[in-house]
């Protein structure tokens, strides 16, 4: 390859990363962009050669059974390992679901799944509007959890999105 300056680069092959919303050097690449660059289950872009990961990766949520993007630390980093393994000569799929996580002052929440108003909301307080747990349901079906000031749950809020079971009825304050 010969850069727009004249230099001559030889390699074996090329790792490049950047972080735009904008997916133009997808595009400019001819890979297939769906909001995102659109990857395989091992990372792969429209050109096998080419993986994605991060930000800027459209993948497959096995989980919630739809394609996303995700732009948060938890998914560049875990895609990104995976991407890089793949790219090493490894075939492991990205079974990840990614989760948020914020922190204001004393208040703070992770998340993960469906967080969308139009899903049924069904909250679960230990503290009004300072400690709990909010689930997101489609068809009575958890589909996201927000954990609020509740930590270190993101696993077992994912389980129970994987079980795909209705909420029990004891569970987050359906009693109430």
């Amino acid at each position: 390859m010969t850069t727009g300056k004249g230099i001559k680069i030889v390699a074996d092959g090329v790792v490049a990363g950047w972080a735009s919303s904008q997916h133009r050097l997808g595009e400019q690449a001819g890979l297939a962009v769906d909001n995102g660059i659109v990857v395989d289950e091992l990372l792969r872009t429209s050109n096998p050669d080419i993986y994605a990961a991060g930000d800027v990766a459209n993948f497959y949520s096995a989980l919630l059974e739809k394609r996303m993007r995700v732009e948060h630390e938890d998914n560049a980093k875990v895609m990104g390992e995976i991407a890089g393994r793949n790219m090493a000569g490894q075939s492991d799929k990205y079974r990840h679901q990614p989760y948020f996580y914020s922190d204001l002052f004393d208040l703070g929440y992770e998340a993960v799944g469906e967080l969308d108003v139009s899903l049924d909301i069904v909250e679960d307080w230990k503290e009004q509007f300072r400690k709990g747990v909010i689930y997101y349901l489609r068809d009575g079906r958890v589909r996201g959890v927000l954990l609020w000031n509740t930590w270190g749950q993101v696993d077992a809020a994912t389980q129970l999105m994987r079980k795909n079971h209705a909420l029990p009825r004891n569970a987050a304050g359906a009693d109430n």
